[in-house]
């Protein structure tokens, strides 16, 4: 053997990671913290603090209890998570994306072919993708590639989203995961064996996510909300009145405070001709209106923050302006959007198409790209006239197929009768 098959040799068993899986599952992991039961603005430092210190536990489970008890956060970030996960996605090959650097259009297509039905053999894979995109508020999500040695070599068996709860920021900044062998410090994390998905820049996985961000807001708000049923069970409630004659004995006294307290459960009571009784309806006041307007405040930042917009959740108060106005800021909803989906792809090919493409085909391989299927919606009328410009005026070559999904036309049988079109007439 020759020095250099000797050493490419070596590098490839270096590029082989181990087989099975690193982060088993453990009791542990059925656990739960609850730190938003009552949480103060202290208590929300100390967890934040403790976050960039590199224990992150509190903080995780801060943020999924945030998300459970707030509907318009968790609507909000679902909504955020859905204009990603919800589009088709497909594996392209490195090719057709960038042919000047990667010319090969056969190894290419080899590759490519060889991802898709790596990820398509696998069940959960849409799963992972979920998993993946709750990044957008923890600002990191890691799922493991379990791989397994087979008659053909290492193949993917299976990808295993990898619990919040287990992930740690080691002393020099690096991502550590807790193990049933190393079950406080962690362990690193080894090449080509997980998906760390970071998609608010690397290195910032304590403070970059969007729940983050909200945490304030949602706390503010919710202090607001607690204040506000206060203030409804206190002055939102009929005040009932009974006048006694002076010469009442504390005996009876009582027993008309008792009367009145079992008017306001049971709605019936018995009152002698002598008792004055008075039900006076409360008027709600018109200061309760600072409770629901910083609610209503606090849910706007909360979707500025995560849509960049507030026209397309907010449409219960005058906030509802223009058509013109709600198509600008869903166009800033869409440019968030490809944003995600530059990061998610970024993501998926380096930690997932890369390792795959390796394994199978060497370090030269040209790695696919990971792609979702972005519709661009067009009147009938205006997608006819660019089909026209294209075909008939530029010569350019549009699957006839595409032609009739995108119009909505259906093909016709061969036994059926086409219109005459112009060539036909």
């Amino acid at each position: 053997m020759s020095l250099i098959q000797r050493i490419a040799h070596a590098v490839r068993r270096r590029a082989i990671p181990s087989a099975g899986a690193l982060v088993a599952p453990l009791r542990e992991d059925a656990w739960r913290l609850y730190p938003a039961d009552g949480l103060t603005p202290q208590r929300l430092l100390n967890i934040l603090r403790n976050a960039d210190d590199g224990d992150l536990e509190e903080q995780m489970a801060l943020y999924e209890q945030m998300e459970e008890k707030d509907a318009h956060l968790f609507s909000v970030a679902q909504t955020r998570r859905l204009a990603v996960t919800g589009l088709p996605w497909r594996i392209v090959p490195a090719s057709s994306v960038d042919p000047l650097r990667f010319p090969d259009a056969d190894a290419a297509a080899r590759t490519s072919d060889y991802c898709a039905e790596a990820l398509a053999a696998l069940d959960d894979f849409d799963a992972v993708l979920a998993h993946l995109s709750l990044a957008v508020g923890r600002n990191i999500a890691v799922a493991e590639l379990i791989w397994q040695a087979g008659p053909r070599g290492v193949r993917l068996a299976q990808i295993a989203p990898i619990p919040f709860l287990r992930l740690r920021i080691g002393r020099r900044g690096e991502l550590r995961i807790l193990t049933a062998e190393a079950p406080h410090e962690g362990i690193e994390t080894p090449p080509d064996k997980f998906i760390i998905h970071q998609p608010h820049g690397p290195g910032r996985a304590a403070r970059g996510g969007l729940l983050r961000v909200t945490a304030m807001a949602f706390l503010a708000k919710h202090y607001a909300m607690k204040d506000w049923l206060i203030f409804m069970e206190v002055f939102g409630m009929p005040v009932r009145i009974a006048r006694y004659a002076p010469n009442a004995t504390p005996d009876e006294k009582r027993e008309l405070l008792n009367m009145l307290r079992r008017l306001g459960t049971d709605a019936a009571g018995i009152f002698s001709k002598s008792v004055d009784l008075e039900i006076k309806q409360t008027r709600v006041p018109g200061d309760v209106a600072p409770y629901e307007s910083i609610c209503h405040f606090f849910n706007r930042e909360i979707s500025k923050a995560w849509l960049g917009q507030t026209l397309t959740t907010d449409t219960a108060r005058s906030l509802v302006t223009a058509r013109s106005a709600a198509d600008v800021h869903d166009r800033v909803r869409r440019d968030i959007r490809d944003a995600d989906l530059r990061a998610e792809a970024r993501t998926l090919r380096r930690d997932l198409l890369a390792p795959l493409t390796r394994m199978r085909f060497g370090p030269q391989a040209p790695v696919p790209f990971f792609v979702r299927s972005v519709d661009q919606p067009r009147e009938p009328k205006e997608l006819a006239e660019v089909l026209d410009l294209a075909v008939n005026r530029l010569g350019v070559r549009v699957p006839a197929r595409w032609a009739h999904e995108a119009l909505g036309l259906p093909v016709a049988a061969p036994d059926d009768a086409p219109l005459p079109g112009p060539r036909q007439r």
